[in-house]
C-alpha cells in the first residue's frame, strides 16, 4: 500500500489536523530510523475516552523512561482526541492512537539535545472481537519471551512483538502467550491472567512486561465482584492447569482462552469468572465515567 492509498482517516501531526494520506514525517525522524518513541492506544466508547487518566499516566511514565520531554499536557491530548473523534460522527466506538518520537536529527545512536518531539495522533473504528470468539473463547500458542528486558516501556520499537504475534498467525491461533525462564510474562499484544480456585492471578508488573491499563481495572472489577485477586510469578505448568485463562487489552477488552497449544484449558469453554468480569467490564464502559 502506498501512502496515497491510505483511507482518509483524520489525524494530527505536529500541531496540524490532516488525513493519513497527506501526513508526512521526515525520513530522519528517529521514530523511523530507530523506533525511538512511545505510544498509547485509548479506546473511546460513545465518543468518550475510557480510563483516559490512566493512559496519560502511562504515557508520561514511558516518556520519562526514554527521556523524551512531554510535548502536550493531558487536557491538550484530550482536545486532540475529541476533535479527531468528531471527524467520524457515524462511528460510536473508536480507538485513538497517540505517538511521540524523539524528533528529527542526523543518524546517531546517542540521544540528541534540543530537538522537538514529533507528535502524532489518529482515530480509527473500534473493531470488536467477533461474537463466535467472544462466545467460545480463542486458541493460543506458547513461545519463549525473546523480547528486550524493558518491556514496561510502551515503545514503538515493536519488532519483538511483531515476531511473537506472527507465531500465532502462522499457527492459526489468536495470540502468542510468552514465558520467560519458565514463568508467564505476557502475550504479544495482551496481558494474560489465570483463574485457579476462584482467584484471578496475574504476573506482577515489572520491567519484563507492560502493565496494561486493564491491570487496575481488573483488580477493581474483582474487588467489586468479591473475587480474590493476586499478583505473583506464575509458572508455565500453572497456566496449563488453570481453571480459566483470559487475555486483556484495549482492543480485546477481556477474552477467554479455551485452548493452549492444542490443550483444553479447564472445561474448554469460557469460565464463570471470565463471564462475570466481561459483564462488569461492559457495565464499566457504559457507566459514562471516562476514568
Amino acid at each position: 500500500m502506498k501512502a496515497t492509498d491510505l483511507p482518509p482517516l483524520p489525524c494530527f501531526l505536529d500541531g496540524e489536523f490532516t488525513v493519513l494520506s497527506e501526513a508526512r514525517v521526515s525520513v530522519m525522524d528517529r521514530g523511523f530510523i530507530f523506533g525511538d518513541g512511545v505510544y498509547e492506544v485509548v479506546p473511546l466508547y460513545g465518543g468518550r475516552p475510557f480510563r483516559f487518566a490512566e493512559h496519560m499516566a502511562r504515557l508520561r511514565r514511558s516518556l520519562a523512561a526514554v527521556r523524551i520531554p512531554s510535548p502536550l499536557p493531558p487536557e491538550e491530548w484530550l482536545s486532540v482526541i475529541e476533535r479527531l473523534a468528531r471527524s467520524l460522527p457515524d462511528e460510536r466506538d473508536l480507538l485513538a492512537y497517540l505517538q511521540v518520537t524523539r524528533g528529527v536529527a542526523l543518524r546517531d545512536h546517542a540521544m540528541p539535545k534540543d530537538i522537538e518531539p514529533t507528535v502524532f495522533a489518529m482515530v480509527s473504528r473500534f473493531n470488536p472481537v467477533p461474537e463466535p470468539a467472544r462466545r467460545d473463547g480463542v486458541r493460543c500458542v506458547t513461545a519463549a519471551d525473546f523480547r528486550w528486558e524493558k518491556a514496561n516501556i510502551k515503545s514503538t520499537s515493536l519488532l519483538g512483538s511483531v515476531m511473537a504475534r506472527q507465531i500465532s498467525v502462522d499457527a492459526g491461533a489468536a495470540e502468542t502467550i510468552m514465558f520467560r525462564h519458565g514463568y508467564l510474562s505476557e502475550a504479544a499484544a495482551s496481558n494474560v491472567w489465570i483463574v485457579r480456585g476462584g482467584t484471578v492471578m496475574g504476573p506482577p508488573p515489572d520491567h519484563l512486561l507492560l502493565e496494561g491499563i486493564r491491570y487496575g481495572l481488573i483488580e477493581s472489577l474483582c474487588r467489586e465482584a468479591g473475587i480474590a485477586f493476586e499478583l505473583r510469578r506464575i509458572s508455565l505448568s500453572e497456566v496449563f492447569r488453570a481453571d480459566e485463562v483470559f487475555l486483556s487489552s484495549a482492543t480485546r477488552e477481556v477474552l477467554a482462552v479455551t485452548r493452549l497449544d492444542g490443550q483444553a484449558i479447564g472445561s474448554g469453554r469460557p469460565g464463570p469468572i471470565y463471564d462475570k468480569l466481561y459483564a462488569l467490564y461492559q457495565r464499566a464502559k457504559q457507566s459514562g465515567t471516562p476514568s
